[in-house]
């Protein structure tokens, strides 16, 4: 045996011995530890630098911090930026950015806002009404069953995906942000939520102990009916009463050019979408775990309890970008969603994965593959944005993407964000698609029996 595999056996031998017996640290290798980490002269002053700086500031990696090149050669028309400021609600200002679009595109430029205001209103209603109608349906489980506890840790929420879009829209309708603007709370949403967080679980006991006491389903229904009455009047005080009727003009390039109209939320909705949103679109995935050209569902993961669970076709990254590609070249705009928070440059807008070099500052390596930062929670989808323009070369191949954020028009690239295609690659995750850009195959191979999943996979998280 040679010398050195000798050394390398006895090191790990003493390694070994160094733990304590249950698996904890010991003196021994607390020791090894501290020897392994010895300071030198380099070591001390990166300490004294990380100890004073952001670590981001440090590890910026200045050859990739030159003038970026905004130049794209395929772009949907711009549109005003938006703000969703302290709340999660991402995933409403994205979805409503497509739908605005698609109306902008059908009448030649006619522009509208929506309120998310509104529509936020009937998503926090309508997900208190799944969490107690499914604490009723599993009131007869054990209060620590695993789907017990999906509900009463999570019984509300501003999160969530372009289904929610689509479902609340089609039963609410929509409301233009003029007639019903933001509130503190819609803005600002975690002490609301919080509180009415509190007040749903109190709830959720009190349907368990009627279940438990053998009550009547119709008296549990009527204790549902007036426990969603409560939390009712508790968003009104937060987000303002819901818009019954109103009157509204459009316009075009700041001018009026309509005649002024009276409206209920669905006959707007009637007037901006036209028609169903749902079974238009498919909503596609990237999950390297799972087997491509496979769908999948959450079952509960939905934004009302009589609408659609999220449902996804696995596709393959060269799958996604020729749809979004075919979308953008039809002008399209696309509902889709990322996790920002790996290597993005916020203060010039771009995503890269040689913005930061972290291995060098801190002499490791980080070698995950995406599949194993989902499969870890490393990585996951944890932002949705507006996709609209991309860039592609000679071959048609892409070379960077362009999306419409909702942190404000003076974030980034003028309210936009410009992301390279290796990083799109990396952490891009769910795309929505209207069905006409997409091939017989793949509509077919949506509409195979999905795999259910839990809603507790890192991958299903909610876009905020």
């Amino acid at each position: 045996m040679r010398k050195t595999t000798i050394l390398a056996a006895l090191a790990f031998t003493l390694t070994a011995i160094a733990q304590t017996p249950n698996g904890g640290i010991s003196e021994q290798m607390l020791q090894q530890i501290q020897q392994q980490n010895a300071p030198t002269a380099s070591s001390k002053a990166l300490r004294n630098a990380i100890a004073s700086n952001a670590i981001d500031n440090l590890a910026k990696n200045h050859a990739n911090a030159g003038e970026l090149d905004t130049y794209f050669s395929i772009e949907t028309k711009k549109q005003s930026i938006h703000d969703q400021q302290s709340s999660g609600r991402c995933w409403m200002f994205s979805g409503l950015n497509v739908l605005r679009a698609n109306f902008a595109k059908r009448t030649d430029s006619l522009t509208v806002e929506f309120s998310q205001d509104y529509l936020f209103f009937y998503d926090q209603l309508e997900k208190a009404n799944l969490f107690l109608q499914g604490v009723i349906d599993t009131g007869k489980q054990p209060i620590d069953d695993l789907r017990v506890q999906f509900f009463f840790k999570n019984p509300i929420g501003d999160g969530g995906t372009f289904c929610g879009v689509a479902d609340l829209a089609e039963k609410y309708g929509l409301v233009p942000m003029a007639v019903q603007p933001e509130t503190y709370s819609a803005e600002s949403t975690s002490r609301m939520a919080a509180i009415i967080k509190s007040k749903l679980r109190e709830q959720g006991l009190q349907l368990r102990k009627m279940i438990a006491d053998g009550k009547k389903p119709a008296d549990i229904q009527k204790a549902k009916t007036e426990a969603l009455s409560k939390i009712y009047g508790m968003l009104v005080m937060t987000l303002g009463e819901p818009v019954k009727e109103f009157t509204y003009a459009f316009k075009k390039d700041g001018k009026q050019v309509t005649e002024t109209k009276t409206y209920t939320p669905k006959s707007f909705y009637q007037e901006v979408v036209g028609g169903p949103i749902n079974d238009t679109f498919i909503m596609v995935m990237n999950d390297p775990r799972r087997p491509y050209y496979k769908t999948f569902e959450v079952e509960y993961d939905r934004h009302t309890y009589d609408g659609h669970n999220w449902k996804y076709l696995n596709l393959p990254m060269d799958d996604i970008e020729q749809l979004a590609i075919a979308s953008l070249k039809d002008g399209r705009k696309l509902y889709s969603s990322y996790d920002v928070g790996k290597q993005l440059d916020r203060k010039r807008g771009y995503a890269d994965t040689e913005n930061f070099d972290y291995e060098s500052l801190f002499n490791t390596t980080f070698g995950m593959t995406k599949a194993e930062r989902i499969s870890t929670f490393d990585s996951g989808s944890t932002h949705a944005m507006t996709l609209t323009a991309v860039d592609l070369d000679a071959n048609g191949k892409a070379r960077k993407w362009k999306v419409e954020n909702s942190w404000g028009a003076s974030w980034g690239q003028q309210g936009c964000l410009i992301m390279t295609d290796r990083w799109f690659r990396e952490y891009m995750f769910r795309l929505v698609v209207d069905k006409q850009y997409v091939s017989a195959k793949l509509l077919n191979d949506y509409e195979q029996k999905s795999i259910m999943v839990m809603p507790e996979d890192p991958l299903f998280l909610e876009d905020r």
